[in-house]
């Protein structure tokens, strides 16, 4: 079922070899809610804890494709849900810190993580604020919609860096922005998806 899924992404989009090689690896059915495993390798996106939901595998296979992410490159991840796209990074052997302001997800994704042998550096907290002590960040994706590109992560993202974020409120239009210089930025948009909203501050229920 999980080759199916990565033969139909190739067919539907060029996508980098590398990326659907990792999303070929990682068990997505071990990422949804029990009961919903039979739908995990279907290109739509399921409902998991906290009211949240994982991301259709087209949606994660496009923004990795726009991350180019390279071995041992510090990624910042903003949002980990569930972890299967913090696994996908991983999987392409990024060093990944992820941040998630659901208590219940960030705890659900450690320990997701931790038995699959993945490693990955997970914080509770707020997106918005990055994780400025470990900036700079070669790669930053967004997996929430952003009503504006947060300042904060911008000046996160290093020199000659990507970051890759869907901005927008009603629907979001997916963005790739690179740091050209210190203080420029080349922006460009690869077309329309729709995202949970990204929320400042933290929630511990």
């Amino acid at each position: 079922m999980r080759q199916r899924l990565v033969d139909y992404l190739r067919k539907k989009f060029p996508f980098d070899e590398n990326v659907l090689n990792a999303m070929g690896k990682v068990p997505r059915h071990l990422f949804v809610d029990k009961g919903l495993e039979h739908f995990a390798y279907e290109d739509k996106p399921l409902s998991i804890a906290a009211k949240q939901t994982i991301s259709q595998p087209f949606t994660v296979a496009m923004q990795t494709h726009l991350l180019q992410v390279k071995k041992w490159e510090k990624v910042l991840e903003i949002g980990t849900g569930c972890g299967y796209q913090t696994a996908i990074l991983a999987e392409l052997g990024a060093t990944v810190y992820s941040i998630e302001r659901q208590r219940e997800l960030y705890l659900q994704a450690q320990q997701r993580l931790l038995g699959l042998h993945y490693r990955a550096s997970l914080f509770y907290g707020d997106g918005y604020a990055g994780k400025p002590t470990l900036a700079p960040f070669q790669k930053i994706i967004v997996t929430c919609g952003a009503p504006e590109v947060p300042q904060a992560l911008l000046s996160q993202l290093a020199v000659g860096g990507r970051m890759v974020i869907p901005v927008g409120e009603n629907g979001q239009t997916m963005q790739l922005i690179e740091r050209t210089g210190e203080s420029d930025y080349r922006t460009t948009q690869h077309g329309e998806f729709s995202f949970v909203p990204m929320l400042t501050g933290t929630n511990h229920e």
